[in-house]
């Protein structure tokens, strides 16, 4: 009996290690999913595009140029753009000062290669929730997510891609070369810079992200 009794007691002993095992590797495979879906966004790169030397001296010299452009129409646009966005910001940049300095350096970049800055905050957004250090599994990098090879491209080897006003010139020039590719459409330029095209799964988050969040609506 007491011999019974034991083999019993070893048998729900497994059946309890067992049981505990499976709902281990249950949460573990819910996780997995989760971190999937999470990534399933962001996860693609961009597209290494050979760019012929003509070009990328151009694009060196946009990018290095110091050229001054006053990016706000005027005064009273400016504050209030910038408050708008500053309070969207906040959850992910808590200082005031350091919001204002990013959103006025975007709203530069973006006006200076003629793209909407309401619509790279939203690429910002979705890239790395406004992340300086942001880095992906394949090497992307920064705010805007920029690949490495692009340095070789419209850089030097020296430049950060982790210095947010580096990043931001570097994601404007990619986002502005895939618009033209496309001739201006955006949602097929959006996937060019995520390297999903084919995909409107990227582009739809961006674009719905600006919609509901980003996109500034002058008051008259």
């Amino acid at each position: 009996m007491a011999l019974f009794w034991w083999l019993c007691t070893c048998q729900f002993s497994k059946w309890v290690k067992l049981s505990r095992a499976l709902k281990i590797m249950s949460k573990l495979i819910s996780i997995g999913f989760l971190l999937l879906s999470i990534f399933s966004i962001s996860a693609f790169a961009q597209q290494y595009r050979n760019i012929s030397m003509s070009n990328r001296q151009e694009l060196r010299q946009n990018n290095y140029s110091d050229a001054s452009i006053n990016s706000f129409k005027n005064v009273e646009y400016a504050v209030n753009w910038i408050s708008r966005q500053s309070y969207e910001l906040r959850n992910f940049i808590p200082d005031d000062k350091t919001r204002r300095e990013l959103l006025r350096m975007i709203h530069y970049e973006a006006t200076r290669y003629q793209l909407d800055p309401d619509l790279v905050l939203a690429l910002i957004d979705v890239e790395s929730d406004f992340n300086r250090f942001a880095i992906s599994y394949v090497g992307a990098s920064g705010l805007m997510q920029v690949m490495p090879f692009w340095k070789a491209q419209i850089g030097t080897d020296a430049d950060s891609l982790f210095d947010p006003h580096t990043n931001i010139r570097y994601g404007c020039i990619i986002l502005k070369i895939y618009l033209d590719m496309e001739k201006g459409d955006i949602p097929r330029a959006l996937a060019r810079y995520n390297g999903s095209l084919g995909s409107e799964k990227y582009s739809s988050a961006v674009l719905d992200l600006w919609r509901a969040k980003y996109r500034y609506v002058e008051a008259h």
